[in-house]
């Protein structure tokens, strides 16, 4: 693709795309959550829910619900500028820390399910209690290997390695 000298929109509009289908596609969100995450993630300045209607074309309520969607996903925020009373929202500086803190947090909610899921189901049969028990050493695993990569991921983004 031939773009002339400052004009980046034609390449900008491709990657939100390709971030729609995706990051979208990757991470179970709907299409818009991926664009909305691509549009965030290219712009020189955090943007109003107007603005970020204007470059989806999308409907306020659509765009608040995939901004909403990316804060919880640990890589959007949402912040008022000094004087202002609407709120805007930007890419995180550590939005990749703040999406593997997401899935640390998520895996430790579905190792606790495990473990009570587990507890609770003793008086089952064997085969129930092995797929209970199959479920909690599965959480286990993937605590303990995620919470090591986040530590890992957070000492390298420390020094810049």
């Amino acid at each position: 693709m031939t773009v002339p000298a400052g004009d980046d929109r034609p390449v900008e509009n491709a990657l939100v795309e390709d971030f729609g289908l995706r990051i979208g596609r990757a991470m179970g969100w709907p299409p818009m959550a991926g664009r909305t995450s691509g549009v965030l993630m290219l712009s020189e300045k955090p943007l109003t829910l107007g603005e970020l209607q204007d470059a989806l074309d999308a409907s306020k309520g659509s765009v608040s619900e995939m901004t909403r969607l990316l804060m919880v996903n640990g890589v959007v925020e949402r912040a008022k500028n000094p004087g202002s009373r609407q709120f805007v929202y930007r890419w995180r500086d550590d939005a990749w820390l703040g999406c593997l803190q997401h899935q640390v947090t998520a895996t430790r909610e579905l190792l606790e399910l495990a473990e009570n899921a587990q507890e609770r189901g003793k008086h089952l049969a064997a085969g129930q209690r092995g797929r209970l028990r199959q479920m909690r050493d599965y959480y286990v695993f993937m605590t303990e290997q995620l919470e090591a990569l986040l530590a890992e991921y957070a000492r390298r983004t420390e020094t810049g390695a």
